[in-house]
């Protein structure tokens, strides 16, 4: 077992804050919400996380998601005004220097694949849009696909391939991948077993599993078998294909909004709507076709629904979870001896 210490409350933003994400050092944490701004926050001299710079002109609605470029150079945040803005430091400050058009409706999410050349966009309007960097500044619309029959509230990419996952209201994920004969962006296959909308989705370090969370209070994962496979899992036309292989339920009493697998730990994080997050592990009974989770530390971290958990890439245990109180905190998970 182990247990979550509060590190420190960030605050400064007003109303609900949407989404968090760690620059791949570690280093620095942007946050966003209802306010319209984002706050980028990094450690002073007294080891206190601080707001260092507050992005007030991107957006003219509630900002719901960003996320840092692999190469550390970019921010990305999607908003409900439909559009996505692309923010540059190279002047040493922050500066707006592209914005995507396109959707129809709130921007729910957005992603940059581990290459960096690559970036996915989600929406109300229930598609979900695959931009490429195209040089410097320049981003042009590769693909845009309408998999999905409702509202989308997710985009994550896999670790190592150009492999796209996307998790809906219409409480199915779908998986997409380039044809590179033709340069068309097509789903590959779809994951059904929840039973109300898949809320977000997280791969482990491998690439060969993918957590995801919903509104049924269940959390799911996901194993890809791929064709040849050990197992004699059937993989129709030679495409891998994804099966559930482990349901948690009866921890979370309410909605899970977002969920997160540590690439360093293997350890997963919920965010609930019961203001409660949730740490778990994998045990040594655990079978590669029947996965075993135990949960290993729980908190009561927000006075309303926390939306956002999400692992350091860099910094062992370290997590910040974003909520509806208005509130940020930082988390450190130990593990008892």
């Amino acid at each position: 077992m182990g247990k979550l210490i509060l590190v420190q409350c960030l605050a400064g933003h007003r109303g609900r804050v949407w989404g968090a994400g760690w620059h791949p050092k570690g280093n620095t944490l942007a946050t966003c919400g209802e306010d319209k701004t984002i706050r980028v926050w990094a450690e002073d001299s007294n080891k206190r996380w601080v707001a260092k710079t507050v992005l007030s002109d991107g957006h003219s609605r509630t900002i719901r998601d960003v996320a840092w470029s692999p190469c550390g150079q970019y921010l990305a945040s999607a908003s409900f005004d439909a559009t996505v803005a692309i923010w540059d430091k190279k002047s040493g400050e922050f500066e707006c220097n592209a914005t995507l058009e396109g959707h129809e409706n709130e921007v729910k999410s957005v992603a940059w694949s581990t290459s960096g050349s690559t970036l996915a966009t989600c929406s109300r309007d229930k598609s979900v849009w695959v931009w490429e960097v195209a040089q410097e500044d320049e981003y042009e619309c590769a693909a845009v696909l309408n998999s999905h029959s409702q509202d989308v509230k997710k985009v994550e990419w896999h670790p190592h391939e150009d492999i796209l996952a996307s998790a809906s209201y219409d409480n199915t994920i779908k998986l997409y991948k380039e044809d590179l004969a033709d340069s068309d962006w097509s789903d590959f296959d779809t994951l059904i077993s929840h039973e109300s909308t898949v809320w977000s989705i997280s791969f482990d370090s491998t690439g060969t599993r993918l957590a995801s969370c919903s509104d049924d209070q269940t959390v799911k994962i996901w194993q890809e078998y791929k064709p040849g496979n050990e197992f004699g899992v059937n993989c129709p036309d030679k495409v891998p294909v994804w099966k559930c292989v482990c349901t948690l339920s009866g921890y979370h009493s309410r909605s899970v909004y977002d969920i997160s697998w540590c690439k360093q730990s293997g350890l997963l994080a919920t965010a609930c709507g019961d203001d409660m997050i949730r740490i778990f592990k994998e045990t040594n009974d655990s079978k590669p076709q029947e996965l075993i989770f135990e949960m290993v530390a729980s908190k009561h971290a927000h006075s309303q629904d926390v939306n956002t958990v999400e692992w350091n890439p860099a910094v062992p245990g370290l997590l910040v979870t974003t909520s509806d109180d208005g509130d940020v905190k930082l988390w450190q998970f130990e593990q008892d001896e």
